[in-house]
């Protein structure tokens, strides 16, 4: 017997969630000034003069400024000593200041100037004529390249240990609104499996997820959705022409949404109909990996550890080794922030150590080729005690979210 897996309709379903924003409190304003002068302190320790911050999340991870990148520079120079200058098209000047959280000056280029100039005479203004200059790992080549022809006695070097210097380690603030995102996909999930029947296709369940993550208070929807069914679930991350769902089905899905910039990212495997001996058998081992993977997780071990203890449980099972199939085919996780994927990774070569306030996805896939996947993912961040889960893991393949054990 399932539960909660099919039996309602699209409008039922919605009926049962609500906006789950209420109260959510965003980055206050302090927190963005501590991230600076937490940057600025880790720029004088690896003797980095100053670092470019490109449109994208690292830009808003240190000012709260929201802003895509494009083929037009938009950015910010942080040195590491003084106050911070943007860097926009001249045009966008007044619109990139209502954006700002953290105000500071922005100097202007037109669109026959050089971008890459204006950075090196905004440099020199600041008193930095050499040394080095990290560069935001995000940012373009092409950019990155028109920047070092411009500094000809300022060598470039990775922003990496500072941009994930900072960002790797999430504060109370960050935590809470991770967890609410979660909460919020998580009760998507559920609406979405109750709504499934024989024939409904995966762009059917894409739209109502969308919806349902609407209706939970995520203004822009689903940030992503993967939805799969039967022998497609074998392929991790879709295939080009998926089919309708038909009974006894593995069904896998894979969805988030963002809550101020920061994501969800949860996954639910089950059956449609009736597992049989081999589903279930290898669903359990999923999830008995993914406990051996959070069990694994201790502060300062390296985060290479977390992944090693899956891939090994995993082998004991006959599955394997390493990234063979029957098995795994990829890293036991991701961290996640503003990024759905940021640093650092739950893969075995990872030396860096883990710390409180680092937050991952925990899901150690098992494909069997031309058969089925199963993929459970849930999140945890570190405490000072240890692994914590965001959200609970799958209670069974027959009892998704443990409706039968709540009633």
């Amino acid at each position: 017997m399932t539960y909660g897996i099919g039996g309602s309709t699209p409008e039922e379903a919605l009926a049962t969630l609500a906006d789950m924003t209420e109260n959510i409190k965003p980055i206050a304003a302090h927190e963005f000034q501590q991230r600076i002068e937490k940057a600025q302190n880790i720029m004088k320790k690896h003797n980095i003069e100053a670092t470019y911050l490109n449109a994208g999340t690292n830009l808003y991870y240190f000012t709260g400024t929201r802003w895509y990148a494009s083929e037009r520079m938009v950015g910010a120079i942080l040195p590491q000593q003084g106050e911070l200058v943007y860097i926009a098209p001249h045009f966008e000047v007044n619109t990139l200041s209502q954006y700002m959280k953290v105000s500071a000056p922005v100097v202007g280029w037109h669109e026959h100037q050089s971008p890459y100039q204006l950075v090196a005479e905004t440099l020199d203004k600041m008193g930095i004529t050499r040394g080095t200059l990290a560069i935001d790992e995000a940012t373009a080549f092409f950019m990155a390249n028109g920047i070092d022809k411009s500094l000809p006695n300022i060598e470039l070097v990775d922003a990496k240990p500072v941009t994930a210097g900072c960002r790797m380690q999430k504060s109370p603030a960050e935590i809470a609104l991770l967890q609410r995102a979660k909460d919020m996909t998580l009760a998507v999930q559920q609406a979405a499996a109750s709504i499934l029947y024989e024939g409904i296709s995966t762009s059917e369940v894409t739209a109502f997820i969308d919806q349902a993550h609407r209706k939970v208070g995520a203004a822009a929807g689903s940030y992503f959705c993967i939805v799969l069914f039967g022998q497609d679930s074998s392929f991790p991350h879709g295939v080009k022409s998926p089919k309708a769902l038909e009974r006894n089905d593995v069904v896998l899905i894979d969805t988030g949404c963002q809550l101020e910039g920061y994501n969800s990212d949860i996954t639910r495997t089950y059956v449609y109909g009736e597992a049989n001996e081999r589903q279930r058998e290898i669903w359990q081992v999923e999830k008995d990996a993914q406990l051996a993977a959070f069990n694994a997780a201790k502060i300062g071990e390296p985060c290479g550890v977390v992944d090693i203890a899956a891939r090994d449980y995993i082998a004991s099972q006959g599955m394997g080794p390493d990234y063979q199939t029957p098995g795994c085919p990829h890293r036991t996780g991701h961290g996640i922030g503003l990024d759905i994927h940021e640093w650092p990774y739950l893969v075995r070569s990872e030396q860096t150590l883990l710390a409180t306030g680092m937050a991952f996805s925990n899901e150690p896939m098992l494909v069997m080729p031309d058969e089925f996947g199963i993929r459970l993912e849930d999140h945890f961040y570190m405490t000072e005690t240890g692994p914590k889960w965001f959200t609970q893991p799958q209670h069974s393949i027959d009892d998704p979210f443990g409706l039968d054990a709540k009633a």
